[in-house]
């Protein structure tokens, strides 16, 4: 067992100063401040003597970033190669910039690609690969009209044969992200009851659409504000609803591209931290010096920060959660503790797993240690330097 020991410590909700934590077989069975003991261990007795008999961090400690939409990464993408090798290579590529766990999301493509897709996740959870906690398919069942990238040729109805790959039990956790346009309340109310976890997005459904969608049983939006109806006066769109709807958890991205500040700003204020889940929504190109990838018939080029198709429809990203966290609290001017909630344990509620996403007795000790220029000094999975 080891004993960690940080003079800043977030723990998935707050942050606490001189704070400590045992680690043993790669999860927390310990913590502990200077002040006295909150789960035993090295200072039961509640002295105020605070020791460190094993490692010493002078940044912030805080659990690993959980991203639940990441495309590719390290120069692959997870349509053009669905593989455990390729699953292997994205998770590298993100691990370096804070994310410990991840859900592999395969964009609209056919029916062969989602299965083989799917053959993968199961194989990595069967093996029991670090990172993968499940997969987020992001269509095909979506709006023609707001479906960004996605190729119109394969965006379709949900038949029972994309409905046998989704209720798969061996995938872990599944995200499925829909126009409630183009699936009915039924269809969610029966997915959500077999495990899978909906999200709503690429759509251009009108308020009342949406609320019989969130009464079936969706609780996510997939990237607020991108490819869906507006929110405008009498008409509040899916943007309107899940600003207001609690039972919604919105993905957002902060590359500060997607989505102008002001209005990332709303989404914090309108719905708090707890409602806000950071995500990349990376590409190919994060941790890799990949600037053009051949998408369908054309080709997504990054220039600087940005990632665009040759008519200039944005393409993913090429951020990182690292990344995101640090525009939040330095640009959006969130608060730390709020910013890192949002990239911990807020997906991690979302998506329903309860040993990652905090620092608590019982957690997978998956954590960061982040300098004071919100620059990643070590990465930690599983209680391992990494």
């Amino acid at each position: 067992m080891t004993w960690f020991c940080a003079k800043q410590f977030f723990d998935g909700t707050n942050l606490k100063t001189n704070y400590r934590f045992q680690v043993k077989d790669g999860v927390v069975t310990s913590t502990e401040s200077d002040q006295g003991s909150n789960g035993g261990g090295l200072n039961d007795q509640g002295s105020n003597d605070f020791l460190c008999p094993d490692v010493q961090f002078n940044g912030l400690v805080t659990p690993g970033f959980l991203d639940a939409q990441v495309n590719g990464g390290g120069g692959v993408l997870l349509n053009q190669a669905p593989s455990v090798v390729t699953l292997k290579t994205m998770f590298s590529a993100h691990q370096q910039f804070g994310t410990t766990s991840m859900l592999p999301t395969l964009i609209t493509d056919n029916l062969s690609v989602m299965q083989n897709a799917a053959d993968a996740i199961a194989q990595a959870k069967s093996e029991n690969i670090e990172g993968v906690v499940g997969v987020h398919f992001e269509g095909p069942h979506l709006s023609v009209a707001k479906r960004g990238i996605h190729p119109s040729d394969q965006v379709r109805a949900i038949t029972d044969a994309e409905l046998k790959v989704i209720t798969r039990n061996d995938l872990g956790k599944v995200l499925l992200t829909v126009a409630p346009e183009n699936v009915s309340p039924d269809v969610i109310k029966d997915l959500v009851s077999q495990g899978v976890i909906v999200a709503l997005g690429h759509s251009n459904a009108d308020f009342n659409t949406v609320l019989a969608a969130i009464d079936a049983g969706a609780t996510g939006v997939t990237h607020l504000f991108n490819a869906m109806s507006g929110l405008q006066a009498r008409a509040p769109g899916l943007i309107g609803a899940a600003l207001d709807d609690e039972r919604i958890t919105a993905g957002l991205i902060v590359d500060l591209l997607h989505v102008h500040e002001t209005n990332c700003r709303l989404a914090f204020k309108a719905k708090s931290a707890k409602g806000v889940m950071l995500v990349t929504d990376a590409m190919a190109h994060v941790g890799s010096d990949l600037m053009s990838l051949p998408w369908l018939d054309s080709t997504i080029t990054r220039v600087g920060d940005k990632l665009t198709t040759p008519d200039g429809t944005l393409a993913g990203s090429c951020l990182d959660m690292m990344a995101a966290v640090r525009n939040s609290q330095q640009v959006l001017g969130i608060p730390l503790e709020d910013v890192l909630h949002s990239a911990t344990q807020v997906p991690a509620k979302f998506l329903g797993l309860n040993d990652i996403g905090h620092l608590n007795v019982g957690a997978k000790a998956d954590f960061l240690v982040i300098n004071d220029n919100m620059q990643i000094e070590q990465v930690y999975q599983s209680g391992r330097l990494i």
